[in-house]
């Protein structure tokens, strides 16, 4: 079972920025394209981010231009750096495999707020 532990979260003015991380417990983390996802109070959870296996990112319309997906395989990490934060950014921040979830690690909070 792959384990995933999210960090980096925090409270930040609107305009700010956070770097969040996910650290994967797998050797296998560099075969996997990786994901963040995230959920606000009362919605369901979205996508954010995907980075595929050669480092290629896409992004939600809503954080395109903002948010920056990359991966370090040699530390079986992924890294979500989020720029321009808006108060609409705030919500629990979770990563995962992208083809096949495995089990969510407990997320890390970002809220945005003056």
């Amino acid at each position: 079972q792959v384990q995933l532990v999210e960090s980096g979260g925090g409270l930040v003015q609107p305009g700010g920025s956070l770097r969040l991380s996910c650290a994967a417990s797998t050797s296998l983390f560099s075969f996997y394209t990786m994901a963040w996802y995230r959920q606000a109070p009362g919605k369901q959870r979205e996508l954010v981010a995907t980075i595929t296996t050669g480092g290629t990112g896409n992004y939600a319309d809503s954080v395109k231009g903002r948010f920056t997906i990359s991966r370090d395989n040699s530390k079986n990490t992924v890294y979500l750096q989020m720029n321009s934060l808006k108060p609409d950014d705030t919500a629990v921040y979770y990563c995962n495999r992208f083809n096949a979830p495995t089990s969510w690690g407990q997320g890390t909070q970002v809220t945005v707020s003056s």
